[in-house]
């Protein structure tokens, strides 16, 4: 299993459209900060066969030290989450 970069990904995207890689790489990063924005808004962003991101709000709760053991309050929050298409979830499948 190898781990794929942002650089291995732009090069692999401009092989297969035939674009260049400088191009590639403003797309990637226009898209990756417009969706950043979008979930940040509280949007739902859909991408029908890959996935959607949107933003989940996690309430308080009640925590422990690692290293004390005491016990601390961690406070409610917005997290990213991605949730995975039909199709994505098929190709991974098989």
């Amino acid at each position: 299993m190898a781990n794929i970069t942002k650089t291995d990904l732009v090069k692999n995207v401009a092989q297969k459209t035939e674009m260049s890689k400088k191009d590639v790489a403003i797309v990637l990063d226009g898209l990756t900060e417009e969706i950043m924005n979008e979930v940040a808004k509280k949007n739902k962003v859909q991408l029908i066969g890959f996935g959607t991101f949107e933003a989940h709000h996690r309430n308080a709760r009640k925590g422990r030290n690692p290293q004390s053991g005491e016990e601390i309050e961690i406070p409610a929050t917005e997290v990213p989450v991605f949730k995975a298409g039909k199709a994505f979830k098929e190709s991974v499948k098989n």
